[in-house]
């Protein structure tokens, strides 16, 4: 008779249960790696299971036990890339110790640190945003996704919103400033910025327009200094 101790002894251990869903979740985040980068590239049309699986050489079977679907997956993958996005730019727009010049400059150098993932050596003009490349596609990609646009606009707006009181109140700004009207110019040319740099087949295209703007309000809205007496 076997001794079961033995038996035992001779099998590889079990998996702790902890191991099992560490595996699981590093399997999914994989998943949505691969599955952001496609997306990117590719829109939402032109990426299938079938593309992400052997790149992560896993089945489709196995996206689809982690996902359901491909709905489901850019829904994660989508909500995720905004909230993480939003969250740098809460950083760069609230943060009382920039400038709002300051500030401008962070957003740039945030979007080039995007596009040069997407665009290297003499690669230019394509796309790098996920938030734009769905935007073009949201005919297709349902409602969740779309409200999960519609609100990356309107939190950013409010993060400029709140940027622009700031400089009023540090005197950046005169107090009639129109924050409405800097807001949507400012939000404006950020919701935009993947279609700026595909249609002008560079990044420096963007950075020109945001300085552009800046140089613009600074000259409308900054405080000029009073001449000195006899100058006038």
């Amino acid at each position: 008779m076997t001794d079961p101790a033995r038996q035992a002894a001779g099998r590889s251990p079990a998996p702790r249960v902890d191991a099992i869903v560490a595996e699981h979740g590093l399997m999914r985040d994989r998943i949505k790696v691969v599955a952001t980068d496609l997306l990117i590239r590719h829109g939402y049309r032109g990426v299938s299971f079938g593309d992400i699986s052997p790149l992560l050489e896993t089945t489709r079977a196995n996206i689809h036990y982690h996902f359901g679907n491909k709905q489901k997956l850019l829904e994660e993958v989508l909500e995720d890339y905004v909230d993480n996005t939003l969250v740098r730019f809460r950083r760069i727009w609230t943060d009382e110790s920039r400038s709002f010049e300051e500030k401008v400059e962070a957003t740039i150098a945030f979007n080039r640190k995007r596009y040069a993932k997407f665009n290297t050596g003499r690669a230019n003009g394509r796309p790098w945003s996920l938030i734009a490349r769905m935007r073009n596609d949201n005919d297709v990609i349902g409602e969740y996704a779309n409200k999960a646009l519609t609100r990356f606009a309107r939190e950013l707006s409010a993060y400029i919103t709140e940027a622009t009181g700031a400089a009023i109140r540090s005197g950046e700004f005169e107090a009639d400033a129109p924050v409405e009207d800097i807001v949507v110019l400012l939000a404006s040319t950020a919701n935009s910025a993947g279609p700026i740099t595909q249609d002008a087949g560079d990044f420096e295209r963007l950075a020109e327009l945001y300085r552009a703007f800046l140089r613009t309000a600074k000259a409308a809205y900054a405080p000029q200094p009073t001449p000195p007496a006899g100058r006038r």
